[in-house]
C-alpha cells in the first residue's frame, strides 16, 4: 500500500494558526485518505491513499490542505512526501554524523517548489555562522552545529535562498515519519 507524509507549514508555533491532531485526522478522513495517523503536534500526518484516488504525494497534500482550509477557515500550506521520497532523503543525508549524534540539530527543509541551488550556495557563502548546508533529494539539509535556537540563519533567509517557502523537520521527526510510512506500506 502506498503511504505518504503530509507536512504542514507554520502551524502550532504561535497563536495565529492552530491545527490540532483531531483537525488533521478529520481532514484526512474527509479527503478519503486511509489509515491516517498524526505524529507529534507540529503538523505531521501519515496516510495511505484510501479511497481518495490520489497517487502522488502532491495530490495527497493538496487534498489535506483543501479540507483543512474548509474546516478551520484558514489557509494552511501542506507539502507531501511519498515513502520513497523519505527514503531518498535519508539516503542522501550528507551529515550522517549529525543524524547519529545530534539529530535534533539536523533539519531537513522541504520546499514548496524547486530548490534554487545557486541561491543556497550564496547563502552558505554569506553565512557567518557555523551551520553547514547541503542539498540532495530535492531538499535542503542544515546542520545547526550550535543549535537551532542560537542560529542567525532564519527561516526567512532559508526560504529566500531556496527560492520557495519551506517547512523544516529535524532528523528525529524524519526518522519517525519514515518508520510510520513503512508501517503503513507493510499492511
Amino acid at each position: 500500500m502506498a503511504s505518504f507524509a503530509v507536512l504542514l507549514r507554520a502551524v502550532n508555533v504561535g497563536p495565529s494558526l492552530r491545527v490540532t491532531s483531531a483537525d488533521l485526522l478529520a481532514a484526512a478522513e474527509a479527503a478519503g485518505l486511509g489509515a491516517a495517523r498524526t505524529l507529534l503536534n507540529s503538523g505531521n500526518l501519515v496516510v495511505a491513499a484510501g479511497t481518495s484516488g490520489a497517487t502522488e504525494a502532491a495530490d495527497v497534500a493538496r487534498l489535506v490542505q483543501d479540507r483543512l482550509g474548509e474546516s478551520i477557515g484558514q489557509d494552511v500550506s501542506a507539502v507531501g512526501l511519498s515513502a520513497a521520497e523519505l527514503d531518498a532523503i535519508a539516503a542522501a543525508n550528507p551529515f550522517p554524523g549529525a543524524a547519529r549524534d545530534h539529530p535534533s540539530h539536523l533539519q531537513v527543509h522541504v520546499p514548496f517548489g524547486d530548490l534554487d541551488e545557486a541561491g543556497i550556495a550564496r547563502l552558505d557563502l554569506a553565512n557567518a555562522g557555523r551551520e553547514m548546508l547541503a542539498t540532495g533529494a530535492g531538499v535542503l539539509y542544515v546542520h545547526y552545529v550550535d543549535g537551532i535556537g542560537r542560529s542567525k540563519l532564519t527561516p526567512k533567509a532559508v526560504d529566500q535562498a531556496v527560492g520557495a517557502p519551506t517547512t523544516a523537520r529535524n532528523w528525529n521527526t524524519i526518522t519517525k515519519l519514515r518508520t510510520a510510512c513503512a508501517g503503513l506500506a507493510s499492511r
